[in-house]
């Protein structure tokens, strides 16, 4: 059976901002970084995309990560829209509101952390890099 991975996450040059911004929050310390310099010699780069981030992780929780990288210019901007939210799922509702509060600093709550029909503690919003997410906590645990 197929396996789902980690959310890969595309930014327009300020891929490296964003990930320094989420080990902020999250802690820990990347398990990989690589630049479009470190590619293929077969596959050169220009200079003004050479120190970009083709690629970056950082692990997450218990076994979860978060990957991303910047959009070269010859495929064009990555465009930013509403059909997808990067989900966590939190300990504690402390937790959850530490995680809301610190990632959403600088960006937009759509949805505030509360109580739902549904049985868990719940909350959405866009970060300060245009990234959505849903955080919940799990009542019934």
């Amino acid at each position: 059976m197929a396996t789902l991975t980690p959310p890969y996450l595309n930014f327009n040059g300020n891929c490296e901002e964003a990930f320094d911004f989420y080990k902020s929050v999250f802690g820990g310390e990347f398990s990989g970084i690589m630049r479009f310099k470190d590619g293929p010699s077969d596959q050169p780069v220009s200079a003004s995309e050479a120190d970009k981030l083709i690629n970056i992780s950082l692990p997450v929780g218990k076994g979860g990560s978060l990957m991303g990288s910047e959009v070269p210019s010859a495929f064009g901007k990555t465009i930013l829209g509403t059909n997808v939210y990067v989900p966590i799922n939190a300990e504690s509702e402390e937790e959850a509101t530490k995680l809301v509060n610190d990632l959403s600093a600088g960006g937009q709550v759509m949805m505030p952390l509360d109580k739902t029909f549904w049985g868990a503690y719940f909350g959405m919003f866009t970060d300060k890099f245009g990234v959505q997410w849903m955080v919940s906590y799990d009542q019934q645990q």
